[in-house]
């Protein structure tokens, strides 16, 4: 997939934060764009009490949050003028975060007619904490779903 020009980029930047902005998830963990180009984005979080479950490390379900915003991301870089929704999601849990950063990379694998398959990468300042693989609707916005737009 051919990276941005410096027009495209600024111009994928700015939308990809408004998209971010828009979500209540992502404004209320923190997440924050930390590099974008098309099929890739890299979302950080830093870590903080609100994040963590009952034994002091961050809920899965706050990692899978931010893989699947990521890659949601990721694949409306690579189809910018479409609607993306998450169809899958797989994760693995590899370790446990207890405070810090928490990044991360989803790349997209393959983006077809109406299905993207992301790649993610979790990791904290210094190991892969864990790793998703998702796929994606990609189609046309409709009135039907505009209620739903992600």
């Amino acid at each position: 997939m051919p990276n941005f020009n410096a027009k495209e980029q600024k111009a994928a930047l700015a939308k990809a934060r408004e998209r971010l902005n828009s979500s209540g998830t992502a404004k209320q963990m923190g997440f924050e764009i930390a590099q974008l180009d098309r099929g890739r984005v890299l979302l950080r979080m830093r870590v903080k009490q609100h994040h963590k479950q009952a034994l002091g490390v961050v809920h899965g379900g706050v990692l899978a949050a931010l893989a699947d915003t990521a890659g949601g991301l990721a694949s409306h870089t690579a189809a910018p003028h479409s609607r993306v929704v998450t169809i899958e999601m797989k994760i693995n849990y590899l370790e446990g975060v207890p405070h810090g950063t928490v990044t991360a990379d989803a790349r997209v694998v393959r983006i077809g007619k109406h299905i993207a398959v992301v790649d993610c990468d979790l990791r904290d300042d210094t190991r892969l904490v864990a790793k998703a693989l998702m796929s994606f609707y990609v189609g046309p916005f409709s009135e039907q779903s505009s209620g739903g737009r992600r």
